[in-house]
């Protein structure tokens, strides 16, 4: 351990040489290499965290250089994860880094989350949050929670030495018409490295026992009016006992939604007859389209669902597959028996698996 480097940190005395000892023999999982996840990573890392796992399987977007402060213009299209690796090597050089090229899934989730002491939740959708949450319960592993919306922040660490989990706080998922989405919502780029930065403190105080955890309290972050507030919540002694994965962590709804992965879609694009819709703003689309998709932003959907071919299968898209399974819902709920299909994971997976024109 490289003591000089430390220093400032050893000389604490509520934190010392055994605290550092404890960071640089722990392992962290990040999962998501974003506006959360940047933070998290680049202080982690600095303050001599051993191994950092980082999962994500997106690549690096022009959208996101204004939050996601790790990456630079030379990195746009490039992999998230082998950027991130690269740029925190050169930080430090002791720090062992794993790479994870991938979303977490329900196939993958246990075999990932297995070696870690502690997992980051820096993902940006609810059924990632579900799913991160059952694994750590099932291998009885804290994790550490953070969500965004525009000017607000929220953080919570879950599962900790029995403690509350994010189930206790939140039981269901909400449906889609329930859900914020930060590509029509937006956030402010400096919000993320706040919540972020919050995280990794917590994740510090876990490996070393220093200070106070947030567990069983969210912290609630106001950046316009700079204000902290803390709610306290309690165990739901059933949420505990969660032993297998649920069958599927898809949004719960209604309406039986039909969805396919992204790589499908790769050869369906080949044909003339397929017949994909657009619902993002017409900004993202001038930005970045499929050649095949036809543009009906969700906003216009129904009044202009007479441009939908009915008779044949309709595949919906926006930029993450929130707003896509939105617009089979409302559809949905004027005429039964279409066939209507979602593309899992948006523009923000096709990236990995279509040209875009």
């Amino acid at each position: 351990m490289n003591g000089e480097r430390y220093v400032r940190q050893t000389i604490l005395k509520d934190f010392g040489p055994k605290a550092q000892e404890r960071l640089s023999k722990s392992k962290v999982l990040v999962i998501g290499a974003g506006g959360l996840g940047i933070p998290v990573l680049t202080y982690l890392n600095a303050m001599g965290v051993g191994t950092l796992g980082i999962v994500d399987g997106d690549n690096v977007s022009g959208s996101n250089l204004h939050r996601q402060v790790l990456y630079d213009e030379k990195d746009v299209g490039k992999s998230k994860v082998q950027v991130a690796i690269r740029k925190l090597k050169a930080q430090n050089s002791d720090t062992r880094l794993l790479p994870f090229e991938q979303f977490l899934t329900r196939q993958n989730a246990l075999g990932i989350i297995s070696d870690y002491d502690i997992v980051v939740d820096a993902s940006d959708n609810f059924p990632t949050r579900y799913l991160v949450n059952d694994a750590c319960v099932i291998l009885r592993k804290p994790f550490v929670y953070g969500a965004l919306h525009g000017f607000e922040g929220q953080v919570s660490v879950f599962n900790h030495n029995d403690g509350p989990t994010y189930r206790c706080l939140f039981p269901k998922m909400p449906g889609t018409d329930e859900v914020p989405d930060c590509n029509t919502n937006g956030v402010l780029g400096v919000i993320p490295g706040i919540v972020g930065n919050l995280q990794a403190l917590e994740v510090v105080k876990v490996l070393t026992g220093v200070g106070e955890v947030l567990s069983g309290k969210l912290l609630l972050f106001d950046g316009l009016s700079q204000n902290f507030q803390n709610i306290k919540f309690s165990v739901v002694p059933d949420n505990l006992k969660i032993d297998k994965l649920k069958s599927t962590y898809d949004f719960e709804c209604t309406t039986h939604v039909t969805s396919i992965e992204s790589s499908q879609l790769e050869q369906l694009m080949k044909t003339d007859s397929v017949q994909l819709i657009d619902v993002r703003t017409p900004m993202e689309f001038k930005a970045d389209h499929l050649e095949k998709a036809h543009h009906i932003p969700l906003s216009e959907l129904i009044e202009r669902k007479s441009e939908i071919d009915f008779e044949r299968p309709v595949y919906f898209i926006c930029q993450s597959g929130v707003r896509s399974q939105k617009a089979i819902e409302r559809l949905c709920e004027y005429t039964l028996g279409l066939e209507l299909i979602n593309i899992k994971g948006g523009m923000n997976n096709l990236r990995a698996y279509v040209a875009k024109c």
